[in-house]
């Protein structure tokens, strides 16, 4: 009886575990092949799956998100793998991949612009993150701290994402298309994007990210390479190399003009059923 409890609490132990990888983020969980295999074989044993107390809640008023990675005890670890997540070693990987990019930029100076910088920004966030912001440029302020959104306008980022959103700001990575702050916030001219834009396609490749939400007019306009305004393109889904592309206003532009603060938010929903698997964009 030792035994089969100590299996079911080890059972339970890896869905409490994948309940809060899932939270806020694609619900995905990676296991060592032995630990799978150690898992499927609990699994087949007729005993293992007796072991629930009685008083346990029927299958159907589960927990959804347990319900959804775990659909029996015995499809446990084949779900898991089939789910394809990323474990400890892998996500320091990809902390460490970031890491080296961020050296680059913080030594770049490929451009006239780090003659003028005072600290670049590389963008900062989790390296598994499903929703990555991209902005135009540092501001004064982010060139003074070396990090993006800080000020007004990343409060109110920072509110967009927590209170709206109900995650934390380090559940998404931030970054801008350029990494160093233009002459009195001057948009980035051709040179400046083709020379930093490399950084960030760098960056998206590790991280991965499930939708990409475009800060502004220009940050849309040159990464999409198009001179459309932001109202054509708001509302529709873009593709940028291969990843789904979302368009909203800049916090600081809501700042000046918070009725459009209404807009922003129905573009945010819609990132959201994208994250939660409501909405498949055709790209």
């Amino acid at each position: 009886m030792d035994n089969e409890i100590s299996l079911q609490s080890l059972i339970e132990d890896v869905m409490m575990l994948a309940k809060k990888e899932a939270r806020g983020k694609p619900p995905k969980v990676h296991l060592s092949e032995r630990t799978a295999e150690l898992l499927l074989a609990i699994g087949e044993k007729p005993e293992a799956r007796e072991v629930a107390p009685a008083s346990a809640a029927p299958r159907e008023k589960r927990d959804p998100v347990a319900a959804e990675l775990f659909p029996s005890t015995g499809e446990t670890a084949t779900v898991l793998r089939e789910l394809g997540g990323e474990d400890g070693e892998s996500n320091r990987n990809r902390e460490s991949e970031l890491a080296l990019i961020a050296d680059e930029v913080m030594t770049c100076a490929k451009c006239p612009l780090a003659a003028q910088r005072k600290r670049p920004v590389p963008g900062e966030g989790h390296p598994r993150a499903s929703l990555v912001f991209v902005g135009e440029a540092p501001g004064a302020e982010e060139d003074r701290t070396g990090h993006p959104f800080v000020g007004r306008a990343g409060n109110l980022l920072t509110d967009i994402i927590v209170k709206g959103m109900k995650m934390k700001r380090d559940d998404v990575f931030i970054c801008n298309v350029l990494k160093c702050r233009p002459p009195n916030n001057r948009t980035p001219n051709p040179e400046e994007v083709a020379q930093c834009e490399p950084y960030l396609l760098r960056q998206l490749e590790v991280i991965r990210p499930k939708v990409i939400c475009a800060l502004g007019a220009t940050a849309a306009q040159t990464l999409l390479k198009t001179n459309e305004s932001i109202k054509r393109l708001r509302g529709i889904w873009h593709d940028y190399h291969g990843i789904p592309f979302r368009v909203t206003y800049h916090p600081a532009y809501l700042l000046r003009n918070p009725t459009d603060k209404r807009k922003t938010w129905e573009d945010i929903q819609e990132i959201m059923r994208l994250l939660s698997g409501e909405v498949i964009p055709e790209l």
